[in-house]
């Protein structure tokens, strides 16, 4: 006989339990308040956003975060860093302060809010993904906390309810020798007050013996308040992506989502370029079929080294012509005109063969042949830097892709010496940054030892902004920037220089 177990619930009245021990049954989707500039970002956003403001703001966000992973691998001083994001937080993240009465405080605030967990989403795949956000956001966070309002930094300290415990007068003058000893710059203890709390929290001032350690406790200036609010904020932010990891699984069903956070992750270990305009004219420039050996000059190393084999072997193959093509076409080379190079380029074959063979793609990559599709979207876009690193790596005999990520290190420094680069903190620099694969750094330091004076000059005149100065991640926007560089002061009406020599 079957006993029956009167405790189990009937599948059919399942409806019947309480709600309140449903996964999800008390989400309540409102909108947060934001009584601070600062954020901890301990509670998720529950309101609703567009899939267009989802993206938009995720990618503004990916734009600042990957300028200071740059400002970093450059070894940027601090105060060079943050002359360098201001402006790029002014543009793509604001945030203003409350005494600013600005219109825009709550969805200046919703925006960084929202943001920041989408990229938390997007970075919590991979433990490397969650160390590089967690130490960027941080940098973030220290440079929004020291810019700061000193009124406002204070509440929003004191709201976090860290466990900090003064320390009284008579505690002072009994650890009074001990205090002045471990804390440098500082002679009477009536000039700074302290704080206890447990040394863990504190690494970075325990390694640099910034501190007094007694009995587990660490004796903590106020001036280092900094410090320890850093700490406390990458140790959540760490637990937080920990646990954000183990709910990703539950994302897979969302076909809308998934794409987004997937191009978002991509575009963090290999940033991308998401200008619109990359097809337009260069200003000032003479681009035809005959000027292009004299615009190489301006060229990347990895166009360079297509243009080198090419006149070279007076042939490239499929990928490496539909790479150059395409860059061709955002440097704003006509169709004809490109037909004409790539026939004038190719001496070995006759017409009858490069009409056969050859014309077909080029016409396809502009958009003048192909499906609707093709001719509506004016063929394809130039590639950037993420897309020829991450897709079609090169094989035998080709000559696409970046030299940076695809040639060995002897062959890369043979390239960019016979390209002109001889200074060797320079080669040693880009050496150091392929081995950390950090290529597009590689990219950006041989462009500003390359344009040093040109650089140093709109600086120094204020004519050009931090916004055109950011790290270079597409092909186009390295000639353009290049082309534009070494042709400073040239009128409109002037003749503008084509080549270095």
């Amino acid at each position: 006989m079957i006993r029956q177990e009167f405790a189990r619930i009937d599948p059919k009245r399942r409806s019947t339990l309480d709600p309140k021990k449903r996964q999800f049954a008390n989400s309540h989707f409102h909108e947060v308040d934001y009584p601070y500039r600062l954020n901890f970002y301990g509670t998720p956003p529950t309101a609703e956003i567009t899939l267009e403001q989802f993206e938009q703001w995720a990618i503004d966000r990916l734009r600042i975060l990957a300028e200071l992973e740059s400002c970093s691998f450059r070894n940027r001083t601090p105060a060079e860093t943050v002359a360098h994001i201001k402006p790029l937080l002014a543009k793509y993240l604001p945030l203003s302060s409350n005494t600013s009465a600005s219109s825009n405080l709550h969805l200046e605030r919703k925006k960084d809010h929202y943001s920041h967990f989408i990229l938390r989403l997007a970075f919590s795949s991979t433990h490397e993904l969650r160390r590089r956000f967690a130490r960027v956001e941080t940098a973030l966070f220290k440079l929004r906390f020291q810019e700061d309002d000193a009124r406002e930094r204070q509440s929003f300290v004191g709201s976090l309810n860290l466990d900090w415990n003064m320390l009284s007068e008579a505690e002072k003058r009994e650890l009074g020798e001990h205090l002045l000893a471990s804390t440098p710059g500082v002679r009477r203890l009536e000039d700074e007050s302290w704080f206890r709390l447990d040394w863990e929290r504190v690494p970075e001032l325990v390694e640099t013996r910034r501190v007094l350690v007694k009995k587990g406790k660490a004796y903590v200036p106020s001036r280092e308040q900094v410090s320890v609010a850093l700490a406390e904020f990458t140790a959540r932010l760490e637990k937080g992506l920990e646990l954000t990891s183990r709910a990703l699984p539950r994302l897979d069903e969302d076909d809308r989502l998934t794409p987004i956070l997937a191009h978002l992750s991509k575009n963090f270990s290999t940033p991308t370029d998401f200008s619109s305009d990359l097809s337009s004219q260069v200003p000032g420039a003479t681009i035809n079929a005959g000027s292009i050996d004299s615009l190489s000059a301006h060229y990347p190393l990895c166009m360079r080294n297509l243009h080198l084999t090419l006149r070279r072997n007076n042939h490239l193959k499929h990928y490496g012509r539909l790479q150059y093509t395409l860059f061709l076409k955002g440097m704003g080379l006509t169709l004809e005109d490109c037909l004409v190079f790539w026939r004038t380029a190719f001496k070995n074959i006759t017409d009858d063969t490069f009409n056969k063979e050859y014309r077909y793609n080029v016409r396809h990559s502009y958009g003048d042949v192909g499906g609707d599709a093709n001719r509506r979207g004016r063929g394809y876009s130039p590639y950037s830097c993420q897309k020829i690193l991450t897709e079609h790596p090169p094989g035998p005999g080709e000559a696409h892709g970046c030299p940076y990520r695809h040639f060995s290190i002897d062959n890369l420094s043979s390239l960019l010496q016979n390209t002109g680069v001889h200074d060797r903190d320079v080669l040693k620099g880009v050496k150091d940054d392929v081995t950390a694969k950090r290529y597009h750094i590689a990219c950006n330091r041989v462009f500003e030892w390359a344009h040093s004076a040109e650089i140093k000059k709109v600086k120094d005149d204020g004519t050009w902004s931090a916004t055109e100065l950011d790290t270079i991640v597409h092909p186009n926007t390295y000639f353009r920037r290049s082309h534009a560089l070494k042709n400073l002061g040239r009128g409109k009406g002037e003749e503008m220089d084509v080549g270095e020599g």
